[in-house]
């Protein structure tokens, strides 16, 4: 499968903690949301939307750069949040917001390209990204049911 984010179980009650499969086939155990590659691979997207966006017209500012900043930002953040909750079904739910923001940043990304603020280059590579993403979210979502 190769997503080290494949939860193989929970526990510990109230602190959970997730068990991962290494590529190793090793299990370790993610303490912490930020151990998480797909959060760390979303900070990534996050910093590349930032940086897509700075070439946008000023006219975009609190327009569609704004917009898809937020969605980006969501993407990690319902992540984290997630985490938070302490639950493996409050997590799921969290992991799907997640991806609901991935798919307004695809969304949001294509419209860029359309309107000629995104290189066709920088748009595959960005989608390329979100779907990695998006299929480490799923992968995560269904080790944790």
């Amino acid at each position: 499968m190769g997503y080290r984010e494949m939860a193989e179980r929970a526990h510990d009650g109230d602190n959970e903690v997730f068990e991962v499969r290494e590529p190793s086939g090793r299990y370790a155990p993610v303490r912490h949301y930020t151990d998480l590659e797909v959060w760390r691979m979303a900070m990534d997207v996050t910093d590349a939307v930032y940086n897509a966006t700075k070439t946008f017209p000023k006219t975009e500012t609190f327009g569609l750069a704004s917009q898809l900043q937020r969605a980006a930002i969501s993407i990690p953040s319902n992540i984290a949040e997630g985490w938070g909750r302490g639950r493996s079904g409050e997590y799921v739910q969290f992991l799907r917001y997640a991806r609901g923001s991935l798919y307004e940043v695809e969304t949001q990304l294509r419209i860029a390209a359309r309107r000629g603020y995104v290189e066709q280059d920088t748009l595959r590579s960005l989608l390329d990204q979100t779907a990695s993403i998006s299929r480490m979210l799923v992968a995560l979502m269904k080790a944790l049911r």
